[in-house]
């Protein structure tokens, strides 16, 4: 494929590792669909985009809703072309102690994770099946490997995971790979949410991170970015089915 031809599709775009990857691919080639609950959302990323000479749109959708996530599949279609690569980063945290963890904290977890990982896959498979070509890319985390207070994020994490392999199966005779990029810690505004959750000031809580990671220091949204930038490569054919940890070390 041509760098003219490819467009990709990256969700949870408006900020931190989506917003990173968004850009990062726009440099490499791709037009970018950045996809967040609403257009007004994604307006810093698309210019950022823009400014630097790429092509980008905002679209607004629920990820967790099947109608939305069709709908805006087939606007990225019609507006850029059709999609070879997606991005699942769209995600969400309500973390709690599993006694304290409500029936809506699991939900809407699952849902946003999950669930719209699976629909925003299965929406731009039939674009890549006709193209013969494709690249879908899961974002997981190293709390897919268990992560006290998270009982929700970690089971969606680790969802992630199997989804991703289940896909690699089934989409590779057409020629798309699917993997997950499993992240340690981030600094984004998550990470911070994290900190304050705990109690903790976010430049004491990266600090005692990094204390604990072999490279020593914290990760950024860009180097997530740069991994998915792989994975989405052309050179990246024979790379599927993979969970790519990208956290300073063997595991987080």
């Amino acid at each position: 494929m041509t760098d003219s031809q490819r467009v990709a599709i990256v969700t949870g775009a408006a900020r931190g590792i989506g917003a990173a990857t968004a850009q990062r691919l726009a440099a490499d080639g791709f037009a970018v669909a950045a996809v967040d609950l609403t257009e007004d959302n994604c307006a810093d990323t698309v210019a950022a985009i823009t400014e630097a000479g790429g092509r980008a749109i905002a679209v607004g959708a629920d990820v967790s809703d099947s109608a939305a996530v069709d709908a805006a599949v087939a606007h990225v279609a019609a507006t850029l072309g059709a999609p070879s690569a997606l991005v699942n980063n769209a995600g969400v945290l309500r973390d709690n102690l599993l006694f304290k963890m409500s029936d809506s904290d699991w939900d809407t977890v699952m849902s946003v994770h999950l669930r719209g990982a699976f629909l925003c896959s299965r929406a731009v498979q039939k674009h890549m099946v006709e193209q013969k070509y494709g690249r879908i890319v899961s974002l997981s985390s190293t709390s897919a490997l268990g992560n006290r207070g998270q009982a929700n994020y970690a089971a969606a994490k680790a969802g992630l995971q199997g989804f991703t392999k289940t896909l690699a199966i089934e989409l590779g005779p057409f020629g798309i790979t699917a993997n997950a990029v499993a992240p340690g810690f981030i600094v984004t505004e998550m990470t911070a949410a994290t900190a304050a959750r705990v109690g903790v000031d976010f430049e004491a809580f990266q600090a005692a991170r990094a204390a604990e990671t072999p490279v020593r220091r914290v990760g950024t949204p860009a180097d997530v970015a740069h991994a998915i930038s792989y994975l989405v490569s052309e050179g990246a054919g024979f790379v599927t089915g993979q969970v790519v940890y990208v956290a300073g070390g063997p595991r987080g």
